[in-house]
């Protein structure tokens, strides 16, 4: 058994090598793109040094065997009480129909002004720093309250149901091909900064996930394959605290991910990888390199909207197939009788972990710097200052970002160390068959390192 000495002394190494790999590497921020930085560092270094990390932190992890401390520590938690129905049922509800009725009012009737400075409006500092940067961070942070502030699941609880059965082979598929479609959207289109245009996707998007309700029955629907439901679903499971039917529990920060009973539909992969793949395009076409190409693309002919589409597809079957590529080969490393698609079911939700340190560290510095702007809005949505002030941000915020990759990487390799020990009867089973999916992350934290630290520029062509 090892001790709680020797485990100290792991960590403490293994904060040591992550306060190295942090250094001086500066962040972007994501929609309304922020200011370019550069590293102080060479970024070959920069980026050996967080793979090493992650690589370390698998063999520290490989050095807690003892199953019943594994067991104890996933397996905390504490019963907070229960939110007061009120809230739950009245407040959360009405919340989320204000945000909507502001957002498609202040966005379908921006004026001239306000479309011509977007941070003025308060339907897009309301999406995109309030609800997309601000509001998912307190999902994985805090925990998941979209059931009940999602404006379309209320509308969809008062709308007559046609009750027709959800097909079972189509699993997450729909959840899916609608995240993607909308992150692609988001990058191509001038979604943050046309308030009338993002007013028209949320129309529309919510109409499409009304008819959905409609037809499948709201709990089935938003369950299974509403696209932003399913993202928030995720995120929550990183999170210390969940619902449940005795109330608000709390569990050390991902322990709910050790559980795979929710990724057994088919797609479940797929949309993991997806949600992973979704949010470092998005920072990945601000960077010089995804510039210098595009303009070359498009200099040999090729339209550039299609080097954006081609591009971003063929980034998500090269991050689904090297995963699904690793579950294969973790079949004959932890030589198991158990499938490649089991595996790669088993030890997919880890890898939430490392999407929502990415989104943390992508989307931190800017919302902090936009937050300004955001109260301003809300303060006098008719008239907001003709000038927006933003906040000018410390430096080390830079190097919490970077902290908040590698974070999410380590604590997604505890939760797969755990997850192995408890489907593996051996010892050397569990650790051989994390060796293909540690190379995986290895790969994903090298690739999220270098869209991090690479200077932020405009996607060229939007």
């Amino acid at each position: 058994m090892i001790r709680w000495t020797r485990s100290r002394r792991a960590l403490v190494a293994l904060l040591g090598v992550v306060t190295l790999a942090s250094g001086t590497a500066l962040a972007h921020g994501g929609s309304l793109r922020g200011q370019a930085e550069t590293l102080t560092i060479p970024t070959w270094l920069f980026l050996l040094t967080g793979g090493a990390a992650v690589g370390a932190s698998f063999l520290l992890a490989t050095l807690v065997t003892d199953r019943r401390w594994i067991a104890t520590i996933d397996d905390w938690q504490r019963l907070l009480g229960r939110v007061p129905a009120a809230v739950r049922i009245y407040l959360a509800p009405a919340v989320g129909l204000v945000g909507l009725a502001a957002i498609l009012g202040f966005g379908l009737f921006a004026p001239a002004l306000e479309l011509e400075a977007p941070l003025r409006n308060l339907a897009v500092l309301l999406v995109w720093v309030g609800w997309w940067a601000g509001y998912t961070m307190s999902v994985y942070l805090v925990g998941n309250t979209w059931p009940a502030l999602n404006p379309f699941r209320t509308l969809a609880r008062i709308l007559p149901t046609r009750g027709r059965s959800y097909p079972t082979d189509a699993g997450a598929w729909p959840a899916v091909v609608g995240l993607l479609a909308l992150v692609f959207v988001e990058v191509v289109s001038p979604l943050a900064d046309d308030p009338q245009l993002l007013a028209g996707v949320v129309a529309v998007y919510g109409v499409l996930t009304l008819a959905g309700a409609v037809t499948f029955g709201h709990e089935t629907w938003f369950a299974r394959a509403d696209p932003v439901s399913r993202v928030f679903q995720a995120y929550g499971r990183v999170a210390p605290l969940t619902r449940t039917d005795d109330g608000l529990r709390l569990r050390l920060p991902g322990m709910a991910l050790s559980d795979a009973s929710e990724h057994r539909g088919p797609g479940e992969v797929a949309f993991v990888v997806a949600l992973l793949w979704g949010t470092t395009f998005d920072g990945f076409v601000t960077t010089p390199a995804w510039g210098d190409f595009a303009r070359a693309a498009v200099a040999a002919g090729v339209p550039a909207l299609l080097v954006y589409l081609l591009t971003y597809l063929l980034g998500f079957v090269l991050f689904l197939g090297a995963y699904l590529l690793a579950a294969r080969l973790a079949r004959r490393t932890g030589d198991t009788y158990l499938t490649a698609r089991e595996l790669a079911r088993r030890f997919a939700p880890p890898l939430l972990a490392i999407a929502a340190g990415y989104h943390l560290a992508h989307y931190l510095g800017y919302f902090l710097s936009l937050s300004l702007p955001l109260a301003s809005a809300l303060a006098n949505p008719l008239n907001p200052p003709l000038n927006p002030q933003q906040f000018v941000l410390p430096s080390w915020i830079a190097g919490l970002s970077l902290a908040f990759v590698l974070l999410g990487h380590l604590l997604a390799i505890w939760v797969a160390h755990a997850a192995a020990y408890d489907l593996f009867p051996s010892r050397l089973q569990a650790v051989r068959s994390q060796y293909p999916f540690i190379a995986v992350m290895v790969l994903y934290t090298m690739v999220s390192l270098w869209v991090i630290a690479e200077p932020n520029q405009l996607p060229p062509f939007l």
